[in-house]
């Protein structure tokens, strides 16, 4: 490569960055300035937003609500498809391609259509969920599923499973063994990889969460719903610190990843 192909790379690559960045760096703005109107700059800069906002004793409660529903749906959603799929990759491999499309269920009914019937299967006896995080940690669940299944699927064909487990018999490991010992330490960077695009995702979903539990369980997507009507310097607090959560989760999984690795 040439240095004019090179340097030709880097401004597309920053361009795109910028691009990217720029609506995310003028919310920042907004979210420390004490006011902005006419001007092309803020009038002055202010943390007095975030103060507000962090000392906010329903956005903290709005914030441990969603963080709660997304790692317990990424656990349950783990828990259940790891040895789901070890099943399937070593003793039933024609069942990928059932899989592959079972998978994309999810996205195939709309969340408004999922809502409806859920809201007429779970609010009356005997399993009354609707208002309740159980009935969300499903339905994240069933959202989590196809990021989740695809990354540590293509995770077990590059890992070549079969060859590894063989290669444990050799040894004198049984089935189990290996797949706990051998298997799944090779799969931790595909379930980091899963768990980390769906967090960013389910943080963010507001139908479901609207919907089936609105204010009684109120996560924070719905808060930032009923907010909106408020201070737009409050609201763009809310947006940056949404980032800002999701950012530090990314950063302490990869640096938790690192040190295992």
């Amino acid at each position: 490569m040439s240095r004019t192909e090179r340097v030709y790379h880097r401004i597309v690559v920053w361009l795109v960055f910028t691009i990217l960045a720029l609506p995310l760096l003028v919310t920042l703005l907004y979210a420390l300035a004490t006011q902005w109107g006419a001007t092309i700059l803020p009038s002055g800069f202010t943390l007095q937003w975030m103060k507000n906002l962090w000392s906010d004793p329903r956005f903290l409660v709005a914030l441990g609500h969603s963080l709660l529903i997304c790692f317990g749906a990424l656990a349950f959603s783990l828990v259940l498809m790891l040895p789901a799929m070890f099943v399937i990759a070593y003793y039933f491999p024609r069942l990928e391609a059932v899989m592959n499309i079972l998978i994309l269920l999810p996205f195939a009914i709309p969340p408004v259509v999922s809502s409806v019937g859920l809201l007429q299967l779970y609010s009356a006896p005997p399993l009354m969920l609707t208002g309740t995080p159980w009935i969300l940690i499903g339905c994240y669940f069933t959202i989590a599923l196809p990021f989740i299944y695809r990354a540590i699927a293509n995770n077990m064909q590059a890992i070549n499973l079969k060859e590894l487990i063989d290669a444990a018999h050799l040894l004198g490991a049984s089935t189990g063994q290996a797949a706990l010992l051998v298997v799944l330490p090779n799969l931790r960077k595909g379930a980091s990889i899963a768990v980390l695009l769906s967090f960013s995702f389910l943080i963010g979903e507001f139908v479901f969460a609207n919907l089936l539990t609105g204010t009684s369980y109120e996560t924070l997507q719905v808060y930032l719903y009923n907010m909106r009507s408020g201070s737009g310097h409050f609201t763009s607090a809310l947006v940056i610190s949404y980032f800002l959560v999701v950012l530090v989760v990314t950063w302490l999984a990869n640096t938790l990843n690192r040190k295992r690795g």
